[in-house]
């Protein structure tokens, strides 16, 4: 997909909105149109798709903190296309999750999953990260009740198809663990009330 450069974009912005007003004013209209045209095409391309596109290619490059100073640059996520601003939203959730910022990653998902993303993956990949957010603290009933509906996307990348893999051990396993503690616990009853 094209994409221009977030500092290009707001150069181009700058040159020809305020270079089309100067020829509009000292020229005519006719003059200065196309370039103001130019201008605010950009500029409603900015507040429509915002940094999306260019977080989401360092967040390939695995650089955190250029992916928030470029998610930064969107100055009003609310104005995003409804896809794009669940994206912003996952982005953002990611990014808290790599710092471990785990109370602010949760409300990010939340965010974009109350928004609505457009794929099954990105719906698998959010529910698989609430849900380890939700056993890494111990609420295994509320992970496997978020985890649930994993099972019924159609998950392409491989990567996150293993994913999926590994939790649905780690809940499995999580369960036998119960067993055996509620197990033990209860033979040490039946060993007091023996006494």
């Amino acid at each position: 997909m094209f994409t221009i450069n977030i500092y290009l974009r707001i150069a181009l912005m700058a040159v020809t909105l305020i270079g089309g007003t100067i020829l509009m004013s000292t020229m005519g209209i006719w003059y200065g149109f196309p370039f103001v045209l130019i201008g605010l095409a950009l500029l409603f391309g900015y507040f429509w798709l915002g940094t999306i596109q260019s977080a989401a290619e360092l967040m390939q490059k695995m650089d955190f903190a250029a992916v928030d100073k470029r998610l930064s640059m969107t100055m009003f996520p609310k104005l995003l296309y409804k896809p794009n601003r669940a994206y912003y939203y996952l982005i953002k959730g990611s990014v808290a999750m790599q710092l471990k910022n785990y109370d602010v990653a949760e409300s990010f998902y939340t965010q974009a999953q109350e928004i609505g993303l457009p794929g099954d993956n990105e719906k698998a990949m959010v529910a698989l990260q609430m849900a380890n957010l939700k056993a890494a603290k111990g609420k295994w009933k509320e992970a496997q009740l978020i985890f649930k509906p994993v099972k019924g996307y159609k998950v392409s990348e491989p990567q996150l198809r293993e994913q999926i893999k590994q939790f649905e051990k780690i809940l499995q396993n999580s369960g036998q663990a119960k067993a055996h503690q509620g197990m033990g616990v209860s033979q040490k009853m039946r060993r007091y009330k023996r006494f």
